[in-house]
């Protein structure tokens, strides 16, 4: 029986800053029936607040706490290991990594999508502390998301070039690693099993939750590519949230 739901957002919930046909309705809906639910995002050009706010601006009903993003997972890791993170990381995550900034000997590397950020100076840095050792923490490993109509290159192609470089792996903290998603059931206090992922990113959202023992549904929108469907077979399809939420909500 299906006990918790965690969607994506953008392209799941919006895309170019308006809501998606129907979305604001199913949010409703899945609020209305009591389901506990997260939303949860490898955004990392935001934070939370400014997540919430933009959520709010479009007439979405939800709470800050209903948010869970890959940049608090990563905050989350790096305060319980006690690490001194060099910040590769989009200037709009600045206030929530205040603290984390201008460490003096940084132990290990964070790498979001840092958009501007990404070029020869800040890459080879981090470069220089992790083949000295440090480890390497990403909010996620996503090759591109949709924004303005167009693909646009995300964090993931950067981790691969310092995983290459550097001769290490990277711990990946955002979707479609196991461990954001046991975090977001941890937050939620669901089980996997009774836990559907409604997603637009076939390897992130519904690749990663099977994988992590979750339901995952589909949806035909955002990013979604004809022909993503035959990388999750088994996973249920919907044209879009609004169809999701009333076929299996």
């Amino acid at each position: 029986m299906l006990r918790a739901v965690l969607l994506d957002i953008s392209g799941v919930l919006y895309e170019d800053d308006q809501p998606l046909p129907g979305a604001l309705q199913a949010v409703r809906l899945l609020q209305d029936k009591g389901l506990p639910l997260r939303l949860v995002t490898n955004t990392s050009r935001q934070g939370k607040a400014a997540i919430h706010r933009k959520l709010t601006a479009m007439g979405f009903a939800v709470r800050p706490e209903q948010i869970f993003s890959a940049p608090q997972a990563v905050l989350r890791h790096v305060r319980t290991q006690g690490l001194r993170p060099y910040c590769l990381i989009h200037p709009g995550l600045e206030e929530e990594f205040a603290g984390l900034l201008d460490e003096p000997e940084p132990d290990a590397v964070v790498l979001g999508d840092a958009e501007g950020r990404f070029d020869y100076a800040h890459l080879d840095r981090a470069f220089q502390l992790l083949i000295e050792g440090a480890p390497l923490i990403a909010m996620g490993d996503n090759r591109y998301f949709r924004g303005q109509g167009k693909l646009h290159l995300d964090a993931g192609p950067f981790v691969r070039a310092l995983e290459y470089a550097a001769g290490t792996s990277a711990l990946v903290l955002g979707k479609p690693s196991a461990a954001f998603f046991a975090s977001a059931l941890d937050d939620l206090g669901a089980s996997a099993a009774s836990t559907l992922m409604i997603g637009d990113d076939v390897v992130a959202d519904i690749q990663g939750a099977q994988a992590a023992g979750l339901l995952a549904c589909l949806v035909r929108t955002g990013k979604y590519r004809v022909g993503d469907e035959l990388q999750a077979p088994t996973a249920w399809q919907a044209a879009d949230l609004a169809e999701a939420v009333a076929r299996y909500c």
